[in-house]
């Protein structure tokens, strides 16, 4: 029996084209990808006093921090929404998309050890990132939606509605950007290993280029099309309005982002791709 004659699962060939992402393998090693999201999420507050209760406590304490420089010493307006409420929204949903591009941007040098010992698709790190940030998302968005409920029993000026639907959606956005960018950079940290000193500061500055501590309706008429150019404007601005009531949301803003999202992960997984064939030869 030769070689030519054998049957094999997977080859492994040392060069791909550009565009040859071998995207299905992802599935077949959906086990993987559930492995690293129990060890992503179980190892965070591993042998920690308080444990699990960190998932709460960072987005609470976050808010009250917002809520007390930036609503009450600051007096940053919040569309007459309830300042607690303004913030943990706009905490909650950035929190998801900020860890997903801080970890992910670590892919290559986090596992150095890892991706030389053993054959996988690389984009498995990444997605696994994803899946357990989500998770802690879903934790904290419940969070929310205990406070929202107890706002409304107080009788505070809250109306959820129909955009609400869209949340699987926006989430989804936030996904494919922090994803994007995420391993965009970590592809370009295998050469220039400064630039991960810069993306915590980066991710920083983009915060408050973000509607997060103030609503986008506050930023003058002259300069709001920069904001919108953000891409997580769209999402921040119609999530509030989705659960809040309040906010600026505009179809063709989210048709943007969702434009943008794409080109971002395309180009991310293209150069993603293009790395993981050479990255262990220059380490």
């Amino acid at each position: 029996m030769t070689v030519n004659d054998q049957q094999w699962d997977l080859i492994i060939l040392p060069k791909r084209r550009l565009l040859d992402l071998h995207l299905k393998e992802l599935w077949s090693y959906r086990d993987l990808i559930l492995l690293f999201v129990w060890r992503d999420f179980v190892s965070v507050y591993k042998q920690t006093i308080l444990g699990p209760l960190w998932y709460l406590i960072q987005p609470l304490l976050t808010t009250i921090t917002f809520t007390v420089i930036f609503g009450n010493i600051a007096r940053l307006p919040t569309d007459g929404l309830p300042q607690f409420l303004f913030y943990m929204s706009g905490t909650v949903i950035w929190t998801y998309f900020a860890d997903s591009l801080t970890k992910t941007s670590n892919t290559f040098i986090q596992n150095i050890g890892l991706f030389g010992k053993v054959y996988f698709p690389r984009l498995v790190v990444p997605v696994s990132i994803l899946f357990s940030n989500l998770i802690t998302f879903v934790i904290q968005f419940i969070f929310f939606l205990g406070f929202m409920g107890f706002f409304v029993l107080r009788g505070s000026n809250i109306s959820p509605n129909i955009w609400i639907a869209l949340t699987p959606i926006l989430i989804l956005m936030l996904a494919g950007l922090g994803l994007g960018f995420g391993i965009l950079i970590s592809s370009l940290t295998t050469k220039y290993r400064d630039l991960r000193f810069l993306v915590q500061f980066g991710i920083q500055l983009l915060m408050y280029a973000t509607p997060i501590i103030y609503p986008a309706s506050s930023v003058s008429e002259r300069y709001r099309f920069l904001i919108f150019a953000n891409p997580l404007t769209s999402l921040v601005e119609t999530f509030r309005f989705a659960y809040l009531g309040t906010g600026d949301v505009n179809p063709l803003h989210l048709v943007y982002s969702f434009g943008f999202m794409l080109v971002v992960l395309f180009l991310g997984a293209v150069i993603f791709n293009r790395v993981e064939q050479t990255f262990m030869d220059t380490v």
